[in-house]
């Protein structure tokens, strides 16, 4: 792939999604109960907010990713279809409203992800607490995935999230180093390494998720994961960047499915416990086996025997 800069807005010709992009459209009743859960509950999905192409699937399911602390970011990335601005004031009622919709949804796995509140002295870490406290409390027997900003690598509030105890803590790279500046304006490429390597260190299962066609070059996606596997990641996503809207980065170009199967075979032989990559994965789709240490390992190495 040449090596090109993220383009934004409408700098190219917009490039007709290839056939492996396809999703179906949201449909049955376990899609309608979770869609009338969440309207009843006054909550936010990033499924919604970020326009996932797995929303139908996963609702179809009976899971959502529930989005935490509003629906309103104090950051601007280019990728993201999550509004922008002066957030609410801290919804202190909304980790119970959380926990009742997983408690009557009946999920087994939940995941939680948020806006970023960086004009809280706390990035919105206690309301985090909260939230998998309450979850912890009401399904005890749930398994949590928390997806979380980076606090501004602040290690108190990260310490915060740790302290509630869910099982996994993902924080999302999104892109190679070169691109961080346009496609994560606020954020910093080594700030975010620091996070996950932190998190680590006091024990946490860790992921992370990176997105491709954004003028990446295998090179540096490769370079990425080598850094990942450094700071001792288990679980890397890798899919498809789709641009939400004409004010969004442009797609430089769609991976084929044969690229995203081989990124997937670099990251078990960089030793990661469980890698997910093809051009519909998100950081959250197929998140209930990433909580299994050793199981994506497990059936890579059986699939190398087969």
């Amino acid at each position: 792939m040449a090596q090109t800069a993220c383009i934004s807005g409408n700098s190219l010709p917009k490039t007709k999604k290839p056939e492996w992009l396809r999703v179906k459209l949201p449909i049955g009743e376990s899609y309608k109960h979770v869609r009338n859960l969440v309207d009843t509950h006054h909550l936010h999905t990033i499924c919604e907010s970020g326009n996932c192409p797995n929303m139908g699937e996963c609702w179809g399911e009976g899971t959502a990713t529930f989005m935490i602390l509003g629906n309103i970011c104090t950051r601007s990335c280019g990728f993201c279809a999550v509004a922008t601005g002066r957030p609410e004031p801290v919804d202190w009622d909304e980790p119970q409203r959380v926990a009742e919709a997983i408690f009557l949804m009946k999920v087994k796995h939940a995941v939680i992800t948020s806006v970023d509140r960086d004009e809280l002295k706390d990035g919105g870490s206690t309301i985090w607490y909260n939230t998998i406290k309450a979850v912890k409390t009401l399904t005890p027997d749930t398994t949590l995935e928390t997806l979380i900003p980076d606090f501004k690598g602040d290690h108190e509030n990260i310490e915060r999230v740790v302290a509630a105890a869910p099982e996994v803590i993902s924080h999302n790279m999104e892109t190679v180093e070169r691109l961080t500046k346009q496609v994560r304006i606020q954020a910093k490429y080594r700030r975010s390494l620091e996070v996950l390597r932190y998190l680590k260190s006091l024990g946490v299962r860790t992921k992370t998720g990176i997105m491709l066609g954004l003028g990446e070059t295998k090179e540096e996606v490769i370079e990425t994961m080598n850094d990942l596997a450094a700071v001792n990641l288990d679980v890397l996503t890798l899919g498809q960047y789709l641009q939400p809207t004409p004010k969004h980065l442009t797609v430089q170009r769609f991976v084929h499915p044969d690229e995203f199967a081989e990124f997937r075979e670099i990251g078990y032989s960089l030793g990661f416990d469980y890698v997910e990559s093809g051009p519909l994965v998100r950081s959250s789709y197929h998140s209930e086996k990433h909580v299994m240490p050793g199981f994506g390992r497990q059936q890579w190495l059986k699939e190398k025997v087969n």
